[in-house]
C-alpha cells in the first residue's frame, strides 16, 4: 500500500515539472464558468481535462494594504506562519472528518494508506505537514502581496488523494497553529534578513523609491526591525481572524473537474471555517487611493557599489483601469519589450549606458507604480538619468510610431499562447479576472483588445496617467 501511494507521489511531482498546456486553447474560446455559493464564496472555473490534476487558488481581502502603520510586515507574516503548523480541533465538521466526498474528482484509482491520512483533529507541527503533504504528492502554499492574501492547492485528481489533500488544505486554512517558538524563530530569521538587506543596493534604493511614490499609502510601508518586533501571536491570530473569511473567499479552480466536483472542493476548502454571511459581519475599512505626486522629486543615496542603481517613476493605475490595454500596448514599445523597447534603443543601443534598462506598471486595487529603471556606471549615472527622462517625455508627448505600434501588436498577439501555456499561467489569469471583476470573456478578447489599440488610444492614456515633469527619481550610488 505504501508503495502505491508513493508511485502516485513520483506520478504527481512528474507531471509539476512537466507543461499542462491543452492544444489548441490559444486558439480556441477558454471559457470560463463563475458562480456564488450559499456562503457567498465566488468561485470561477476552466475545465481542463487532458491531464488528471487540479490547481486551486483561495484569495481573500487581506494583503498588505491591511497592515496597521506600525506593523508592516504583519499579512506576510500571517501566511507565513500558516504553513508552520495546525492546532489541535475540538472537533470536526462531516465534510472535513468524513469519508471521501462522491464528486470531488474522477471515478477509479488507489486508496491512500492509513499511514499517510490526514487525521481529522490532531495538531501538526511544520515537520508533519511536510510529510503529509509529501506523502500525498500534492502542493500547499500560502502567501500575501499588497492587495490579498492567497492559498494555493495542486493535487492529482484521484479521488482518494485529492480528498485528503482537500481536507488537509481546510486544516492549514482555517485552523493555522502560529506556534510561539516558530515566530521567535522566524521572527530572528527575518531581522537577519532585514539587516543583510540593507547591505543591498537594489533594496536600499527600491526602499527609498517605494516611500517616495506612495507616500503614506499602505502600498509603501516597510517592514523594519521596528514594526517585526512590535507583531505578537495575538496578532497574527487577529489578522487571519478578521482576514480569512468564507463568505469573502475568491476561489479560482483549472484542471481535470467539473463544475460539480470543483464546487465540492471549493466548499471543502472553506469547511472549517465561520459559516456566517458577510451581511453579518462589520465591513472591512475603506483603504484610500494613493495620491497623485505634486512635483518633481529627486533622491540621491551615497553607497558604495559597482553600478549606480536608478528609480524614476510615480503612481500608475488601478487594474481596473479602462486604460490597461493601450497602456499595456504603449510600455512594451516605451520599455517592456526587451530589446525592441525605445528605451533600450536611445539608453543602450545608441550610448552604451547600461546592460538593461526597462518600464514597468504595476497595477492592483490602488493605483500602482509606474517605474523606469537602469543600471549604469556611477560616472555615467547622470547621462543615463537625462537620456531616459527624455526618453519618457518624448513618449508621453506623442505616441509612438505606426512601425513601432504594429511591431508591438504583433509581438503581444504572437506571445499570447505563453502566457496560457500551463494549468499554473491559466490558474493566474483565471484569479486576476476573479480577484479584479474581469469579464469572464476576458481571456478570448485579449488579442482582439490588443489588436484594436491605435496610436491615439496609447497618447491618450499615457497623458492621462504620467506626468513626467512630477516624478520621483532615486540615483543611488552615484558618482560624486
Amino acid at each position: 500500500m505504501m508503495i502505491a501511494t508513493k508511485k502516485l507521489a513520483s506520478a504527481a511531482w512528474l507531471v509539476c515539472a512537466t507543461s499542462l498546456f491543452v492544444p489548441g486553447w490559444a486558439q480556441a474560446a477558454i471559457p470560463v464558468q463563475h458562480w456564488i455559493q450559499a456562503s457567498g464564496a465566488k468561485v470561477y472555473l476552466i475545465e481542463s481535462p487532458a491531464i488528471a490534476m487540479v490547481d486551486v487558488q483561495v484569495d481573500f481581502d487581506a494583503g498588505s494594504r491591511r497592515d496597521p502603520p506600525g506593523q508592516a510586515g504583519l499579512a506576510g507574516m500571517t501566511a507565513n506562519l500558516l504553513e508552520k503548523g495546525v492546532r489541535a480541533s475540538a472537533g470536526a465538521s462531516a465534510a472535513s472528518a468524513g469519508p471521501p466526498q462522491a464528486g470531488l474528482a474522477p471515478s477509479g484509482g488507489s486508496a491512500v494508506p492509513e499511514a499517510t491520512s490526514v487525521r481529522a483533529t490532531a495538531a501538526l507541527d511544520e515537520n508533519a505537514l511536510g510529510e503529509a503533504w509529501a506523502d500525498l504528492g500534492a502542493q500547499f502554499g500560502a502567501s500575501a502581496s499588497s492587495d490579498r492574501m492567497s492559498f494555493s492547492l495542486r493535487s492529482l485528481t484521484d479521488p482518494a488523494l485529492l480528498d485528503q489533500a482537500a481536507a488537509l488544505a481546510a486544516r492549514q486554512i482555517a485552523e493555522p497553529a502560529y506556534p510561539d517558538a516558530v515566530w521567535q524563530r522566524e521572527r530572528q530569521r527575518l531581522q537577519a534578513a532585514l539587516k543583510e538587506s540593507y547591505t543591498r543596493p537594489g533594496s536600499v534604493a527600491g526602499r527609498a523609491y517605494a516611500q517616495a511614490v506612495y507616500g503614506g499609502h499602505p502600498y509603501g510601508y516597510e517592514m523594519t526591525e521596528a514594526t517585526l518586533a512590535s507583531i505578537g501571536v495575538a496578532d497574527l491570530q487577529a489578522a487571519h481572524a478578521a482576514g480569512v473569511v468564507a463568505c469573502r473567499a475568491r476561489i479560482s479552480l483549472v484542471g481535470a473537474v467539473t463544475r460539480a466536483q470543483a464546487d465540492a472542493l471549493a466548499a471543502r476548502l472553506l469547511s472549517r471555517l465561520p459559516q456566517v454571511p458577510c451581511a453579518s459581519l462589520p465591513a472591512l475599512p475603506a483603504v484610500p487611493e494613493v495620491e497623485p505626486l505634486a512635483q518633481a522629486q529627486e533622491k540621491s543615496i551615497p553607497f558604495d557599489s559597482a553600478q549606480a542603481h536608478v528609480l524614476i517613476g510615480q503612481p500608475g493605475f488601478r487594474r481596473a483601469d479602462p486604460d490597461y490595454f493601450p497602456l499595456t500596448v504603449g510600455n512594451y514599445i516605451l520599455g517592456g519589450g526587451g530589446f525592441v523597447s525605445r528605451l533600450t534603443n536611445e539608453v543602450r543601443e545608441k550610448r552604451g549606458l547600461t546592460y538593461g534598462v526597462s518600464s514597468s506598471f504595476s497595477p492592483g486595487l490602488h493605483a500602482g507604480s509606474f517605474t523606469v529603471g537602469l543600471q549604469t556606471r556611477p560616472d555615467q549615472a547622470a547621462q543615463a538619468v537625462h537620456i531616459a527622462r527624455q526618453v519618457l517625455a518624448e513618449f508621453v508627448a506623442n505616441g509612438p510610431s505606426d512601425a513601432e505600434l504594429k511591431a508591438a501588436r504583433d509581438n503581444l498577439i504572437g506571445g499570447f499562447a505563453l502566457r496560457i501555456d500551463s494549468n499554473r499561467k491559466l490558474l493566474g489569469n483565471l484569479s486576476g479576472i476573479a480577484w479584479n471583476d474581469l469579464p469572464l470573456d476576458y481571456l478570448d478578447t485579449w488579442t482582439r483588445q490588443v489588436e484594436k489599440v491605435t496610436i491615439a488610444d496609447i497618447k491618450a492614456a499615457f497623458a492621462r496617467k504620467l506626468q513626467p515633469e512630477k516624478m520621483v527619481t532615486v540615483i543611488l550610488g552615484a558618482a560624486k
